[in-house]
């Protein structure tokens, strides 16, 4: 979490909403992504799949079998679908996200009991560092 954290006060410091993504197999690090959808006007520019998209050449295949995704704030419906799509095995997230949150809060897709694939996941993981990061940066946008 501590190397997503990282990622995160990268895309803080480009004025985006700090999010931070690293995939890793083994202990080992395959992939990193800041959140950078105002800086490429892309929506699709999470950082959960700009951490997809760095690893994807380390990996065989589409499939990130045995990967784990570490990001910072709970996954949306749309990285949420990323991860099962991708076959990752596991899921570990800081803050929890109440309002677009897809990995347990407003629903679960990555343990949808219908679809192929879940993940395992763990919520919670500096879950204070995580959120205070996030709680500020608001704060911030809401003084200008």
């Amino acid at each position: 979490m501590g190397q997503a954290l990282i990622q995160a006060r990268k895309a803080q410091a480009l004025g985006e909403v700090p999010v931070g993504a690293v995939i890793v197999r083994e202990g080992r690090k395959l992939g990193e992504g800041s959140n950078l959808r105002e800086t490429k006007g892309d929506a699709l520019a999470h950082a959960e799949i700009e951490a997809i998209a760095d690893a994807r050449d380390k990996v065989d295949g589409w499939r990130f079998e045995g990967c784990e995704m570490v990001v910072t704030l709970e996954p949306c419906a749309m990285c949420a679908g990323a991860l099962v799509n991708g076959r990752f095995a596991g899921l570990v997230f800081g803050a929890a996200d109440p309002k677009a949150g897809f990995c347990g809060s407003v629903g679960d897709l990555v343990r949808e009991p219908r679809l192929n694939h879940r993940l395992d996941v763990r919520g919670g993981v500096l879950e204070e560092e995580c959120g205070l990061l996030l709680r500020e940066f608001f704060a911030d946008l809401r003084r200008k």
